[in-house]
């Protein structure tokens, strides 16, 4: 159950050679309280960072199994845009592993994915969010994990706007092309609850950030987010 290389090592171990399993780097402390991006420097204590005093977030926290850089990047690139889709199982394994380690088994209602537009969706062929966390019901018996019935819900929330990809837009144009792309279509499923927003990367956090506002105006109690991956600061956008 670590965090860090060693459980990345074993579950990608059939996937990945040893030199490349080396070059995965785990996000740890000290980080952002709030929005989970992890300090070049490696002194001090967990704080808010400036982006996020600066510009408060609409979800609660968000956190990442490790940093979109060399083999992380790569591997989600294969998983996201060349359909290597038996990426599925270790790469939702990792991501239940990192939820485990930064969520109270009781403090999560429902756990959403960060939907596609139907357009997108016919494109790839799957919502590679939604592949992430679909098994995890499985993975808590098959583990012997003792922990409250969570839901998986990807009807309720939707993409209504075509967007073109954040991939290559600064943020200022990454807010302005998310800007009222998803609504809810069912908000009794969302009213009240504690959801957990599910993505595969955060850059700027634009896309999580619009989708939890919605959510939150649908009547969630609260949003919070968890991705495979976060950017370092220093990435464009």
């Amino acid at each position: 159950m670590s965090h860090g290389s060693l459980s990345f090592d074993r579950v990608m171990t059939p996937f990945l050679c040893e030199p490349c399993s080396a070059g995965f780097v785990p996000i740890v402390s000290p980080m952002c309280i709030q929005c989970g991006v992890m300090f070049k420097s490696r002194e001090g204590e967990d704080h808010v960072c400036g982006e996020c005093i600066k510009n408060p977030k609409k979800f609660g926290i968000s956190r990442a199994l490790g940093i979109y850089d060399k083999t992380l990047m790569a591997v989600i690139h294969c998983f996201k845009y060349k359909g290597k889709v038996q990426l599925t199982g270790p790469l939702s394994t990792l991501l239940f592993f990192a939820f485990l380690l930064n969520w109270r088994h009781d403090c999560i209602d429902l756990i959403v994915p960060v939907p596609l537009h139907v357009k997108r969706l016919r494109e790839r062929g799957f919502n590679q969010a939604l592949l992430l966390i679909k098994d995890w019901p499985g993975l808590t018996k098959s583990m012997n994990i003792n922990m409250p019935n969570f839901e998986i819900d990807y009807h309720s929330v939707v993409r209504s706007k075509w967007t073109q990809p954040q991939t290559g837009l600064n943020k200022k144009q990454r807010m302005e092309n998310i800007k009222k792309a998803f609504s809810v279509v069912d908000s009794d499923k969302i009213k009240s609850k504690r959801v957990l927003l599910v993505d595969d990367v955060y850059t700027t956090g634009a896309t999580v950030d619009a989708c939890a506002g919605t959510i939150l105006r649908a009547g969630a109690q609260q949003v919070d987010v968890l991705t495979l991956a976060r950017a370092l600061r220093s990435e464009p956008g």
